[in-house]
């Protein structure tokens, strides 16, 4: 199978919220698609308006696979989460192509709001 991807690619409008009015949890997702026959072995670095850059955050998206990278459930290699309320971007860099898609679940209200979108590719 033909390739397709990048290996990275800037998501620059991301904002974990702490508010859920429901059962569905506020959360963001890093969608990914490999079409690689090799696993692609992607690095995730956070960048704020007023603090550090922050590393060692990863996942790994299987060859020939897509996976969800749920944001609020990742945890560096430090032991950190991502933190909430706190406007930030990521630069998504990987091993192997990929597509990357961004999407933000906002239950922050009773009526939920579903934003996503494609993710900026970097030659």
């Amino acid at each position: 199978m033909k390739e397709y991807g990048k290996k990275t690619w800037l998501i620059p409008d991301c904002f974990l919220n702490s508010v859920s009015k429901n059962e569905n949890v506020s959360h963001e997702a890093i969608c990914v698609i490999n079409t690689t026959e090799r696993d692609a072995h992607i690095d995730l670095t956070l960048f704020y308006e007023d603090r550090q850059v922050k590393t060692g955050y990863s996942a790994v998206c299987g060859a020939m696979k897509t996976h969800h990278i749920r944001l609020d459930k990742q945890v560096s290699d430090k032991g950190e989460l991502i933190p909430r309320d706190t406007p930030y971007a990521i630069l998504v860099e990987s091993s192997e192509p990929i597509v990357v898609q961004y999407s933000r679940l906002d239950t922050s209200a009773v009526e939920m709001a579903l934003m996503t979108t494609i993710a900026y590719p970097v030659d």
